[in-house]
């Protein structure tokens, strides 16, 4: 349990945030309340804030901390953090350090068991890095009416938002055309065709394995064909090396992978593929996340039983304010919070749409203080230290 270095001191400078002073509530409607104390802030930067705050009895009482982010103050941004590969993790502090961040939050849930790749889209200054894997493949229980490819996004208007990004692809070829599933994916679906780039950083062998429903099936049938400059190089079955940064690899299983054994080196190849976003806005940053909380309401049948630490980000109506949010949880002082409290909590913090992030022993926010040359963690992570992550949200500014 880390040790607080403030003491409670209700309300004071709410008004830094541009929230509403939390006035007191009749005993009567107490429990109905979720934010209990919102300290004041700490400037982290032009435009950036942290501070921290508790919640009611009602709520379990619960220690949180939120990072505000004005999207419209003059060289503040937000972009995805990365370990360096798709299938591959590092700890926040060490992704939001190597990209200059000054503050951060841990992303989507990812192959924890396998290879470590997240399971939703990314895109990191503006460039699609990865589409999501089929619903039954989901690494953690999913919350009601959210598609996996539901994404936290900032656009390049500059205003954030939960969009959808799904894939769209096709492979054109002598031998006709086929489509593309998947995009650096953990998981290929049953019978199709994944393409990877040198993002995705490893072996793509086991993205074959397992089905649309069962992550632990054994691996299918499986063929690949690597292409460079439009033109196929090599044929085999394995996908065991790293590929080129000028390489593209086209795996499939089961029918895809026989539709890929007509191929032959020296054929000439066309591949198109794009994260189409339902808002019609391309994203500048995207991460994988569980839509919560959608014009200012719960979305429907959230969970109120079970309390872990939680991850969240989220936007105000206008989508010009950003905020990271953690609340603790696995600790003598701090309980965790169900989906359904932490969507009530978002809501009073002022959110108008807000997604769940992973949480657990993921739950990491993290800020640099003035003066000091790397971030540090300032949530209370469940495990003996923080979880490495395959991606996240930085915030940087100039």
């Amino acid at each position: 349990m880390r040790a607080r270095r403030w003491a409670l001191r209700g309300v004071l400078g709410a008004a830094v945030l541009g929230l509403p002073l939390l006035a007191p509530l009749p005993a009567s409607a107490a429990p109905e309340r979720v934010l209990d104390r919102l300290l004041p802030a700490e400037a982290v930067g032009p435009g950036v804030s942290h501070r921290e705050f508790t919640t009611t009895k009602a709520a379990g009482k619960v220690i949180g901390d939120v990072v505000q982010v004005d999207l419209r103050a003059p060289g503040v941004r937000i972009d995805l953090l990365s370990a360096g590969k798709v299938a591959s993790t590092a700890p926040v502090t060490a992704m939001a350090d190597a990209a200059g961040a000054v503050a951060g939050i841990n992303g989507d849930f990812f192959d924890i068991s396998a290879t470590g790749a997240a399971t939703g889209p990314a895109v990191r200054s503006g460039k699609p890095i990865k589409a999501a894997v089929p619903q039954g493949r989901r690494a953690a229980p999913a919350v009601p009416g959210a598609e996996m490819d539901y994404v936290y996004a900032i656009g390049t208007d500059g205003v954030g938002r939960i969009d959808r990004l799904p894939l769209t692809g096709e492979v054109s070829s002598p031998h006709g055309t086929l489509p593309i599933v998947a995009y650096n994916q953990h998981a290929v679906p049953v019978g199709g065709v994944g393409l990877f780039t040198a993002d995705w950083g490893r072996s793509r062998a086991q993205t074959l394995c397992g089905t649309d429903t069962d992550p632990q099936a054994g691996c299918a049938d499986r063929w690949e064909i690597v292409v460079r400059n439009k033109v196929v190089t090599e044929v085999g079955s394995t996908g065991a090396r790293a590929l080129a940064a000028d390489e593209l690899a086209l795996d499939g299983r089961e029918q895809g992978a026989t539709a890929l054994r007509a191929f032959k080196v020296g054929e000439p190849v066309d591949i198109e593929y794009e994260l189409t976003p339902a808002s019609g806005v391309k994203p500048y940053a995207a991460v994988g996340g569980q839509p919560i909380l959608v014009n200012g309401k719960p979305t429907e049948r959230l969970d109120d039983r079970i309390r872990a630490p939680r991850s969240a980000a989220g936007n105000t109506a206008d989508g010009h304010t950003v905020m990271l949010v953690t609340v603790d949880g696995r600790q003598t002082d701090s309980v965790g919070a169900t989906l359904s409290e932490l969507s009530a909590l978002l809501a009073e913090l002022g959110l108008d749409d807000a997604v769940n992030l992973d949480g657990g022993g993921s739950s990491t926010l993290v800020y640099r203080e003035k003066g000091q040359p790397k971030v540090a963690i300032v949530s209370d992570p469940s495990g003996t230290s923080a979880r490495r992550v395959p991606d996240g949200l930085g915030v940087f500014v100039k």
